[in-house]
C-alpha cells in the first residue's frame, strides 16, 4: 500500500473572488481520488498543516500590490517552526487581482524561496471579476497539482 499524498490549499478572501477561485481549485483537486486535499483559510492554517502536506496551493487577493495580510500572517507564523523542514515543497499560487497581481506573486515567491519551496506552475492571476473561464483554469490548477502529487511528478 502506498502513502497517499496530501495537498494543502491555503487562501484568504475578502470580497469573495479569491474564495470562488479557491472553491474551483478544490473542485479540481478532488477529482484526483489518490490525493487527499485539505483547504483552510490562511488564518486557520498553521505549522502542523504545512508540515503534513506534500504540495501547497496559495490563494490571495491582491491588496495594494501585495498579498493579503492574512496570508502574510500565515508565513510569519510558520516560517521559523518549519525552517529547513519543507525544503523542496512543490507549490503554486492563485491571485484575485484588482490591478495586475504581479506584486503579490513576486512577494509570495520571495518568501517561498526562503522556505526552499519550488514553483511547479505558472501563477493563476484573475483580474477583476471571476468568470466561468477563470473557474475552469482554477479547477485545472487544482487537478494538475493533485495529479502531479499522486503520480510522484512533484
Amino acid at each position: 500500500m502506498t502513502d497517499r499524498k496530501r495537498l494543502l490549499i491555503v487562501y484568504h478572501t475578502q470580497s469573495g473572488n479569491t474564495g470562488k477561485l479557491a472553491q474551483g481549485v478544490l473542485r479540481g483537486a478532488q477529482r484526483v481520488e489518490e490525493t487527499d486535499t485539505v483547504m483552510l483559510r490562511a488564518i486557520e492554517a498553521g505549522t502542523d498543516d504545512l508540515l503534513a502536506c506534500n504540495g501547497l496551493l496559495l490563494g490571495t487577493p491582491e491588496n495594494f500590490g501585495y498579498m493579503s495580510g492574512a496570508l502574510k500572517d500565515f508565513f510569519d507564523r510558520t516560517y521559523y517552526p518549519c525552517e529547513g523542514k519543507t525544503t523542496g515543497l512543490p507549490f503554486a499560487v492563485f491571485v484575485s487581482a484588482g490591478n495586475d497581481g504581479t506584486g503579490a506573486v513576486r512577494e509570495i515567491g520571495r518568501i517561498a524561496n526562503g522556505y526552499g519551496w519550488r514553483t511547479v506552475s505558472e501563477p493563476l492571476i484573475v483580474r477583476k471579476e471571476v468568470t466561468a473561464d477563470d473557474l475552469v483554469h482554477a479547477e485545472d490548477l487544482g487537478e494538475a497539482m493533485a495529479a502531479g502529487l499522486a503520480m510522484g511528478v512533484f
